[in-house]
């Protein structure tokens, strides 16, 4: 019974993901793209067809997940989403094969931002578009959004929200989980509609601003143009896409907190304050380091907080080849990409947060080597810690750098040099996109291997779901129950 209700809820998440190829459906056609109209009428029709008699069947069940279950699910809806994704790649014909398009699809999905795509500019305009959405879709997650529609099908989404979003600072706005998920997505379109508006009055047209912002308040990455933002010579767009990446970087509910006028719990919120020193800190080093050769203090200003933010947020835009800066400013920006963004947020990475907890912990192991007899506690917001959560960091991070390593030991031998393989391995891991080496800003991953593709793309998966969600399946506990 459990298995048809899995492979029932699995193919109403694909008809949500098929309803939204309607859209480069619409710009396939009104462009002139037959080909690309039928690799996204077949997909997104063949789900649709197939999600009817499930949402209906569903509808006469009752339902009830373990926290076993939710992991289960959710991983298998990320795996099937993202081979559903690579159809119109796949149809495309624009594509190596299949696993050059599952990797796009992944990396898409995943908002990582890493492409095996050459020449952008070559690609439709409707795939184009979809490479965007997938960002979307993914950022504030598609399951997310999934379990604000589920309860119109009688199924409750909690243990599947708790299994997308493992981080340490799960915390619901509302007692409901399904309220929380609308919350989250409203401030999600709101933001992703300012910016769209914004960069339009930069000069983007609609096509490019909508793509962009897609990418931008999911920390994706995936442009329209080559050379990324650095195609528009822009410093409105580049600023607005930096300030855009920021407000993505944020846990978004603290937006629900401003809007409440509980302005204390903001400004109180341990996370916010460190994200925004680390952020402040990487820019004013950077803007100084590459400053010399600069045309101006406003320029090597822009491109340091442009880029800073890319990383810190895990979105991988560029304005210029960070290869060609001097060593300081590129190790700046390597120490980046073992932080991410604060929780809650759509970046990627360890995590704010995690950083601050185990910063704060070291201090009271020194602490307790002075003071044996002391009992010392980390504080959060303002309130004590409780211990079991430095436990799950620590194991958190633990896990993080032993799949950033095996990652790097398994690109290396495609004949990798070592910091390449290195930046190949924090950026699927850590859903940054963008890094150092053969991983920069002149280069693709389109010249990897097959087989490392595919390390790549369950890299991406599992740095997508914080870990825990796909590690627990390598547990002989689970399979226990």
């Amino acid at each position: 019974m459990k298995t048809g209700v899995f492979i029932r809820i699995l193919l109403i998440l694909l008809a949500v993901v098929a309803a939204a190829m309607v859209f480069p459906l619409i710009i396939a056609a009104a462009s002139g793209e037959s080909r690309m109209v039928l690799a996204f009428l077949i997909p997104a029709g063949t789900a649709v067809i197939a999600a009817v008699p499930a949402a209906v069947k569903i509808r006469k069940q009752k339902i009830s997940f373990s926290v076993s279950d939710g992991f289960l699910l959710v991983f298998l809806a990320w795996a099937l989403i993202g081979v559903f994704g690579a159809v119109p790649y796949m149809l495309s014909g624009l594509f190596g094969g299949f696993t050059d398009a599952v990797f796009e699809s992944v990396s898409g999905f995943t908002t990582t931002g890493a492409t095996v795509i050459g020449d952008i500019e070559a690609m439709p305009r409707s795939l184009l578009f979809w490479r965007g959405m997938t960002h979307w879709l993914g950022g504030m997650g598609i399951v997310v959004l999934t379990v604000a529609l589920l309860p119109l099908l009688g199924v409750g989404g909690a243990r599947m929200f708790q299994a997308e979003s493992p981080g340490p600072e799960n915390d619901k706005v509302t007692p409901k989980v399904t309220e929380t998920a609308k919350i989250l997505w409203f401030f999600y379109i709101i933001l992703t509609a300012a910016q769209f508006l914004l960069l339009l009055a930069g000069g983007m047209d609609w096509f490019d601003a909508s793509v962009h912002a897609f990418s931008t308040m999911a920390t994706g990455g995936f442009s329209t143009r080559n050379s990324s933002i650095a195609a528009y010579n822009s410093p409105w767009i580049e600023w607005v896409c930096t300030v855009f990446m920021v407000l993505a970087g944020f846990n978004f509910i603290l937006y629900y907190r401003l809007l409440k006028g509980k302005f204390r719990d903001v400004l109180n919120n341990t996370e916010a304050k460190a994200y925004c020193l680390i952020l402040l800190t990487a820019v004013t080093i950077i803007t100084l380091s590459i400053l010399p050769g600069a045309a101006s203090f406003g320029e090597a200003l822009r491109q340091a907080s442009f880029h800073a933010a890319s990383i810190l947020t895990t979105t991988g835009f560029a304005v210029t080849d960070h290869n060609l800066w001097p060593s300081l400013a590129q190790a700046v920006l390597f120490l980046l990409m073992f932080v991410g963004g604060c929780s809650g947020s759509t970046a990627g990475g360890i995590k704010v947060i995690r950083q601050v907890v185990l910063f704060k912990q070291a201090g009271n192991e020194m602490k307790k080597l002075i003071y044996p007899k002391g009992v010392f506690s980390i504080k959060l917001n303002k309130k004590e810690g409780r211990k079991h959560v430095v436990y799950g960091v620590a194991g958190f991070v633990f896990l993080y750098l032993v799949l950033v390593l095996a990652v790097t030991v398994f690109t290396a031998t495609a004949g990798t040099d070592i910091f390449s393989s290195l930046n190949a391995a924090l950026i699927t891991v850590g859903n940054i996109g963008l890094g150092l080496g053969r991983t920069g800003p002149a280069y693709t991953f389109g010249d990897f291997p097959g087989y490392l593709k595919w390390v790549f793309s369950f890299a991406m998966i599992a740095g997508r779901l914080e870990l825990w969600t796909v590690f627990v399946f390598f547990s002989r506990d689970y399979w226990r129950r």
